[in-house]
């Protein structure tokens, strides 16, 4: 066969696949093969008006990794409001779903979420202490399916302790804004008491404090009980309960230090901790290492190396208290 005739019939049978509308199909199809819509699951413990800020950063953190949320990725989030109960059902949803990855959110939805499968890859962010509540059993080498980014804000408890004692020298009684329901609660109290005791500071009371609706008790106890301020910790109802604490704070007088930025900036008095937008688009990143083929058992539990210290003046001078010069230097953020 000459080549002139196996050219022919090769231009023939290109003719009759084009009529057939074969050929146009074919790179369209390889096209199609490649671009691969990855849905990702996301199962947070709080609210999602309050997690807002930090969930617009890990979506930013996305698009900045090459993702178009709604296009080559799908994120389908469930908040379970703080009603840790309804954390396996959402898990469970999620998880029959099939997505390609989790994120979990807050040390309860990481939990539940840990719960619900063994094989998912989980990238977990907003931990206070993942080795402890049993998330991971190594942070260098977390194994398992689970890895992701720590705010070992359990650690930092007895810090702002010692921050509000230099702020409030004569404070003795310390009133702590917790949830008892979640994992970390005693962890954080663990903590701050080894500080109270160094300061001679009194704990006291311990007051529950599981929703918005727990608020105005919390403070009204407080004060009852001879507390000269109130230390509020960390867990996923923190965030939504953080207006209603600024604004109890002037009305009572009782100065609370937080351990977020967002909460000075909503009108508590101080804040001392990392950065919440930073850790959610830090959590981008793991997520793509992880879609691009790297087992999370090969990841490193992240830890933050900064932190930061914010403090609002407006607060101070209605409460009638002067921030000490050796703290305002330290301030990341002062709100004027």
């Amino acid at each position: 066969m000459t080549h002139r005739n196996a050219g022919d019939r090769l231009n023939k049978r290109r003719k009759v696949l084009l009529g057939l509308g074969v050929l146009p199909l074919l790179p369209f199809t390889h096209a199609h093969a490649q671009a691969r819509v990855y849905r990702i699951g996301i199962l947070s413990g709080g609210t999602r008006q309050a997690t807002r800020q930090q969930f617009d950063a890990f979506e930013n953190g996305l698009r900045e990794l090459n993702y178009a949320v709604g296009k080559n990725v799908i994120l389908d989030y469930r908040f379970a409001e703080g009603k840790f109960e309804r954390l396996p059902t959402l898990a469970a949803e999620l998880v029959r779903s099939n997505p390609d990855i989790l994120v979990a959110h807050t040390t309860p939805g990481s939990l539940a979420a840990k719960s619900a499968t063994q094989k998912i890859p989980i990238v977990m962010v907003g931990i206070a202490d993942p080795i402890s509540v049993g998330l991971v059993s190594s942070l260098a080498r977390p194994s398992g399916n689970i890895t992701g980014i720590t705010n070992i804000t359990a650690e930092l408890a007895g810090k702002r302790l010692e921050l509000l004692k230099e702020i409030v020298p004569r404070v003795s009684q310390v009133a702590v804004f917790i949830n008892p329901d979640d994992a970390n609660a005693q962890i954080q109290i663990k903590n701050a008491e080894s500080a109270a005791l160094a300061l001679g500071i009194r704990l006291h009371p311990v007051i529950p404090m599981r929703s918005v609706d727990d608020v105005d008790r919390a403070f009204t106890l407080a004060v009852k009980e001879g507390a000269g301020a109130a230390i509020r910790m960390v867990d996923p109802m923190s965030s939504a309960t953080r207006a209603r604490t600024a604004e109890l704070t002037l009305k009572h007088r009782l100065p609370v230090i937080y351990a977020f930025r967002q909460d000075a900036e909503a009108g508590s008095l101080v804040a001392y901790g990392t950065n919440l937008p930073d850790q959610f688009r830090r959590a981008a990143t793991y997520v793509d290492k992880i879609l691009k083929g790297t087992s999370p058992a090969d990841l490193p539990v992240e830890q933050p190396t900064t932190f930061e210290l914010a403090i609002n003046l407006k607060t101070a001078k209605a409460l009638g208290i002067t921030i000490p010069q050796t703290v305002l230097i330290r301030a990341d953020k002062v709100i004027e």
